[in-house]
């Protein structure tokens, strides 16, 4: 038979979580009463987790287990479930039982209202203020105001996807967090439910302050690839017309001074300002021609559209 549901769970040191995430997912699931799959991939975990996940394939053919070769990252782990999943609808979830699994249920009653993504946001959340929340709010802003998706909680990982949203999606870095705004260009509708946040029981958690550090350096590659990833010249060539002109105003102020005033220029650092602008501003448009060139390569190598359609009547429908 195959699945409504897929539920993709990346899996790293988590070995104690193992049991009740069983325990607690497949009687979620039973509830609604859907048939469903269940993919598990290990991250490369040190620990015993993929023996206790063997355990729970032979218990149950529904749990698929993928094993990695070592620790890849958790976008990583979320993009072989993708590829993995054949459900309708996919589902990720944290291994460490803090986000609950009761309110899968939530999340696809709100689906059916004609959304693509749904996210869970954690409205009391458990952690450290300072070491967790904090940095969690700060990145949430940033997210939301440079990519236009105005989500409360981009870190929580309980979310819902119709599969024809996560298959057009390739994860690279730490991007797995932006999932609902690397998406807004295929034009989805996003919405949000609030769910339970717990505390973790077992374990350790794997982040800490420094992921707002590369939040806002991988939020610098999303709002590029939002705006720019098919035109690179818009950026790079407007920034480098800038700097030209810049530079060749310095210029024709520095010729005027030398011409009708008469005065020495050849030491004044506004000179070296003028040439460092105009060469600047020829390398900025060079840069965006090169980009614009591997852009073209790399939709019309992978025979990737710029596109996507969501329905299309056709002929008597």
């Amino acid at each position: 038979m195959v699945p409504e549901l897929s539920i993709v769970i990346p899996v790293y040191n988590e070995g104690e979580n193992i049991a009740p995430l069983y325990r607690e997912v497949t009687d979620a699931l039973v509830a609604l009463g859907r048939p469903y799959e269940v993919i598990v991939v290990d991250d490369g975990s040190t620990d015993d987790s993929f023996a206790r996940l063997r355990q729970v394939h032979q218990q149950d053919p529904r749990w698929r287990i993928i094993r990695f070769r070592r620790n890849f990252g958790q976008a990583a782990g979320f993009a072989a479930g993708f590829a993995a999943a054949r459900g309708q609808v996919v589902v990720t979830l944290d291994a460490d039982l803090q986000n609950d699994p009761r309110d899968i249920g939530k999340l696809l009653d709100k689906l059916t209202e004609g959304y693509d993504i749904v996210s869970g946001w954690r409205t009391e959340r458990k952690e450290p203020f300072l070491s967790r929340r904090l940095p969690s709010m700060t990145a949430n802003r940033m997210i939301s105001g440079a990519t236009r998706v105005s989500l409360h909680d981009y870190g929580c990982s309980l979310k819902a996807y119709r599969s024809e949203v996560v298959k057009g999606i390739r994860l690279y870095g730490e991007l797995h967090r932006f999932i609902p705004a690397l998406a807004s260009w295929m034009g989805v509708r996003v919405a949000e439910v609030p769910v339970n946040d717990r505390q973790r029981r077992f374990g350790k958690s794997k982040y800490g302050i420094s992921r707002t550090l590369r939040v806002f350096l991988d939020l610098i590659t999303v709002r590029f690839m939002l705006s720019y990833s098919t035109r690179p010249l818009h950026v790079f060539g407007g920034l480098g017309l800038l700097s030209f002109a810049a530079g060749l105003l310095i210029g024709l102020y520095l010729t005027f001074v030398k011409l009708a005033l008469g005065q020495d220029i050849g030491t004044r650092p506004l000179l070296l300002l003028a040439v460092l602008l105009v060469i600047l501003g020829v390398q900025m448009v060079s840069m965006g021609l090169l980009a614009e060139m591997i852009t073209r390569t790399y939709h019309e190598a992978q025979d990737k559209p710029i596109y996507v359609i969501r329905e299309q009547l056709d002929g008597d429908e």
